[in-house]
């Protein structure tokens, strides 16, 4: 039996004006800018020869009922535009999509939620939007709540609540409401460990009821448990679409830049923003036995609390293998972090690691609560320099040369 389209994106675009904000506008705002323009222009108040960015163009592409589809790609390559549109937040400039069913979506912390309401009146009217009944939304309420873990909290209005305490209740509120097509963004990396594998399990049963999941995710891990078909944007471009290890390992060889050293494009007004890595060898080159070290620059804007710094190393296929935050030996770093330009640099042993091709991805951050930085740096490369004949059979991540003791015993 042929699986119904659930949603179909056809020649898809969309494009600012570079230096100027998306803003959403009631009629009589449109209205009144529409009277103004002519008299702006002619004063020079407003140029019309701003550079267009497109962070879209011409995507095309289908998702069937029940599949979970993975969305990768590297930050401003156009996947939370695309979501936002999916999503209805946002116009397209070209192009339509065409949805069957209702959309529950979770883009960035507090989407859908108003401030000033309790969490018990936000799941309501989180209800309510997606077309839900009050006695349905009843049935599942105690589900919710019991999934977020902010019981204790549920009658405090959502303004007072933690990032990681926001995206608990709104993902449960996602995932529990029914909707026909369930959009998650990176967000869910906000949470703690063990709340993102809640996620993730729950989102594997909402496929396995037959609803449809699109998933963005700098995790490549997370992504190739989750999802069975990839698409890979690039730019604005629909780069590769198709199963997920073949997209994934795609993506993992042309994606990151084969460089040891990455600088960050452009700056931001974030509390806390990486701007520069790289990996160095005292040798010169890198081979499983020798130890190499990772550098990172990056500059706090304002007093933080609870931040950390933490560099992922990626197996070829995706896989995390190894995961190091500056605090790991340094926990005063997590009471504050005063405004200044600051240089951490880790040690990774030799004798750890395969032979083999690496990926480096750069975190910062509030722990369980928000995300300042999540960067596909650059990848490199160990050569295997002690005796490969007896070494290529082995099938593993981790791969030292260890010390054994062997006597006769008779």
């Amino acid at each position: 039996m042929k699986k119904e389209t659930v949603i179909k994106v056809e020649n898809l675009g969309k494009k600012y004006k570079i230096g100027e904000k998306e803003r959403y506008l009631a009629l009589r705002d449109s209205i009144v800018n529409a009277v103004k323009l002519p008299y702006k222009i002619l004063t020079g108040k407003i140029s019309l020869k701003k550079p267009d960015f497109w962070a879209l163009k011409d995507v095309s592409f289908e998702v069937k009922k029940g599949e979970v589809v993975g969305i990768i790609g590297r930050n401003g390559a156009g996947k939370t535009t695309l979501l936002k549109i999916l999503s209805r937040i946002t116009e397209p400039t070209t192009g339509r999509v065409t949805l069957r069913g209702r959309v529950a979506s979770l883009l960035e912390v507090g989407t859908g939620f108003h401030p000033e309401l309790t969490g018990r009146e936000n799941v309501y009217l989180n209800g309510a939007i997606l077309g839900m009944r009050r006695f349905e939304i009843n049935r599942k309420f105690d589900e919710i709540v019991d999934f977020s873990g902010v019981e204790k909290f549920i009658d405090t209005p959502v303004k007072r609540y933690s990032s990681g305490m926001y995206v608990r209740l709104a993902f449960a509120v996602a995932a529990h409401l029914e909707p026909e097509i369930l959009i998650i963004d990176e967000v869910l990396a906000v949470g703690d460990a063990e709340f993102q594998k809640k996620c993730l399990g729950k989102m594997k049963n909402v496929a396995s009821a037959g609803r449809t999941v699109l998933f963005v995710s700098h995790n490549m891990g997370a992504i190739s448990s989750l999802t069975r078909r990839c698409l890979w944007l690039d730019n604005g471009i629909l780069r590769e679409e198709g199963p997920t290890m073949d997209v994934v390992s795609q993506y993992l060889e042309k994606g990151y830049k084969k460089i040891t050293k990455w600088q960050t494009p452009s700056l931001n007004n974030k509390p806390i923003q990486i701007i520069l890595a790289e990996i160095v060898s005292e040798s010169g080159h890198f081979d499983v036995k020798t130890n190499f070290k990772i550098n990172i620059e990056y500059i706090v804007r304002e007093p933080v609390y609870g931040a950390v710094v933490s560099a992922i190393i990626h197996a070829s296929d995706g896989a995390s293998i190894l995961s190091t935050e500056d605090i790991d030996t340094n926990q005063e770093l997590l009471e504050r972090r005063n405004p200044e330009k600051y240089r951490a640099t880790v040690d990774i042993p030799g004798n750890w690691l395969s032979s083999g091709k690496y990926f480096l991805r750069l975190h910062s951050g509030v722990v369980s609560q928000s995300i300042f930085d999540n960067i596909e740096a650059l990848s490199f490369e160990l050569i295997e320099t002690g005796n490969p004949k007896i070494r290529a059979h082995k099938q593993a991540y981790l791969l030292p040369y260890l010390d054994w003791n062997t006597k006769i015993l008779y």
